[in-house]
């Protein structure tokens, strides 16, 4: 008698379909996110990037992880304009913010109807977090936690004393310290450890989902309150050299203590790592007159020489892009914001986005800059308004601030090849009228378009 082969057959089936079958199979995890974004940092105040007098270990081990640029810029040399460029992926004319933001309670900044990377990541179920200085804005709509941060810590204003909190360089002293839109006091505790401490909760908190983490610390930013052990560390430097010194010493060791987080959570190798300078250092009379350095380059915070917004900038993600590797392509903090929506496989917004995405750049030394022209405007008012137009090699500048009158020409113009002259220290409007006539015709272009949202 036979047998009918079904049954066997079928059984054979089920078994291969149940070798076949895994429960609870997952996709990979989306990468984390974190910004760190520096505050009055110069171009050379880090050992990786020129400086001989500065301790630096974790900021150079976070560059040696990854890829770090050389020809990186701030779309402003200003605060307020450098962080919401960087926040919207827009020049700071379209982000609505050109100037400086007000630090009075009570004042708008950056209108609400931005899209931010915070509303970015949110929107593509992402935790998201905001620590440290904001600056953008300081009214409810204008905050943290509604522009797209579920957590916010930290202050609304331009700066704070890191042990009162209290904002104290206009008008009546005025406390800013705040947690998701409640003010809160914290006296006598140092606002870096604060910082760190609020960043590693959240960080623990969120482990086993997306997060996204934009840390804004509030160093080398004035005032210059380095801890007691860097302070004596740099105690036979020059002032003020000693007292920057000592703050980038301090930051260094606060990034470090969180990197250290994020490896004993176990999430290094998931996790995307921004670093960046908001502008170049700070000469100001409340920083001491100056301490930073840009190196070979001239100018400092508020100038578009290259001092003012060359910046250090980094991107670390182990194992998922190459290591130790310099870039000198051209590019900006615009570009983070559609540079990590791909990383993260995240829709792009339907608006005007002016950054660029760096992903060829990072992968390749060989890629094109994805900014063949850079422009900036920043201060100045409207009968001389300070500007400056990148092609290639050539920078043209309008009445830079730091330059010394008889070296403008008779229109204003300061006209530089980087490649020849990276010190700025020659100008050359007037022998090549034909190239400042093309580059004023670019940024004119230009400021014709950016406020077009």
């Amino acid at each position: 008698m036979k047998r009918n082969p079904l049954p066997v057959i079928l059984l054979i089936a089920v078994g291969i379909s149940l070798l076949a079958y895994t429960p609870k199979q997952k996709a990979a995890k989306r990468p984390n996110v974190i910004i760190i974004y520096t505050d009055d940092q110069g171009y050379a105040d880090m050992n990786i990037y020129g400086s001989k007098d500065l301790y630096t270990p974790n900021m150079d081990a976070l560059a040696r992880s990854g890829v770090r640029f050389t020809q990186f810029y701030a779309a402003a040399p200003i605060c307020s304009p450098s962080r919401a460029s960087l926040l919207t992926g827009r020049y700071p004319q379209r982000a609505g913010l050109p100037n400086m933001a007000s630090s009075k309670e009570g004042v708008s900044g950056m209108p609400g109807s931005q899209y931010t990377m915070g509303e970015l990541f949110k929107d593509a179920g992402y935790k998201t977090a905001h620590i440290g200085k904001w600056h953008v804005g300081y009214t409810k709509d204008t905050e943290p936690n509604a522009q797209g941060f579920d957590f916010s810590y930290g202050f609304m204003g331009g700066c704070i004393d890191n042990y009162s909190h209290f904002f104290y360089w206009e008008g009546p002293n005025r406390h800013d310290l705040w947690k998701n839109g409640a003010e809160i006091y914290e006296a006598g505790r140092y606002f870096p450890d604060l910082m760190v401490e609020q960043a590693g909760k959240f960080l623990t908190e969120n482990k086993d989902q997306p997060f996204f983490l934009y840390w804004a610390i509030n160093n080398p930013h004035y005032p210059l309150q380095g801890e007691k052990k860097w302070l004596d560390y740099y105690k036979n430097l020059p002032s003020p050299r000693d007292k920057y010194a000592a703050s980038i010493s301090t930051m260094d060791e606060k990034i470090g203590e969180l990197l250290k987080k994020l490896d004993a959570l176990g999430l290094r190798e998931n996790t995307i790592i921004v670093f960046q300078s908001d502008q170049g250092f700070s000469m100001e009379e409340r920083t001491f007159g100056g301490g930073g350095s840009a190196g070979i380059f001239r100018g400092s915070k508020f100038s578009l020489f290259e001092g003012g917004v060359r910046v250090p900038a980094i991107i670390s993600w182990q194992n998922h892009i190459p290591v130790n590797q310099v870039r000198t392509q051209v590019a900006a903090n615009i570009d983070w914001f559609p540079t990590l929506a791909a990383y993260c496989n995240i829709k792009m917004p339907a608006r005007k986005i002016d950054g660029q995405n760096l992903q060829p750049v990072i992968n390749s030394p060989q890629a094109q800059t994805p900014h063949p022209l850079f422009n900036w405007q920043s201060a100045g008012g409207k009968d001389n308004p300070q500007w400056s137009v990148l092609d290639g090699d050539w920078k043209l500048m309008h009445s830079p601030f730091e330059a010394k009158k008889e070296e403008l020409n008779s229109q204003n113009y300061f006209l530089v090849n980087l490649k020849d002259d990276p010190s700025e220290k020659n100008n050359l409007a007037d022998k090549y009228p034909d190239i400042v006539q093309r580059l004023e015709a670019v940024h004119k272009e230009w400021l014709g378009g950016v406020f077009v949202q």
